[in-house]
């Protein structure tokens, strides 16, 4: 007969603290396409692949998360997409 030993191993969780912000870009009535796709390359190191399917995510679902880290890393992004005349925040 087969003895079955069974071990518990503990485990530690790290926390994500401060990572799970998000920024989300709006669509507007104002910027082309192309804008958007250049500025998502530009600020938010998109392939550009990438950047036109958020574009066209933001046309037809109204918004889209582009950008996710802590939020000292997005600040300066989402500043600068800001400037560029797009509508986005921190989430």
């Amino acid at each position: 007969m087969a003895t079955i030993e069974k071990t518990q191993q503990d485990t530690s969780v790290l926390e994500a603290v401060d990572i799970n912000n998000e920024i989300v870009l709006f669509n507007d009535d104002v910027n082309t396409f192309d804008h958007v796709i250049e500025t998502l390359i530009a600020v938010c190191n998109h392939t550009a692949i990438q950047a036109e399917q958020c574009a066209i995510l933001v046309h037809y679902k109204g918004k889209c998360t582009v950008k996710t880290g802590s939020f000292e890393e997005l600040k300066p992004q989402c500043t600068q997409l800001l400037e560029a005349g797009l509508s986005a925040e921190i989430v």
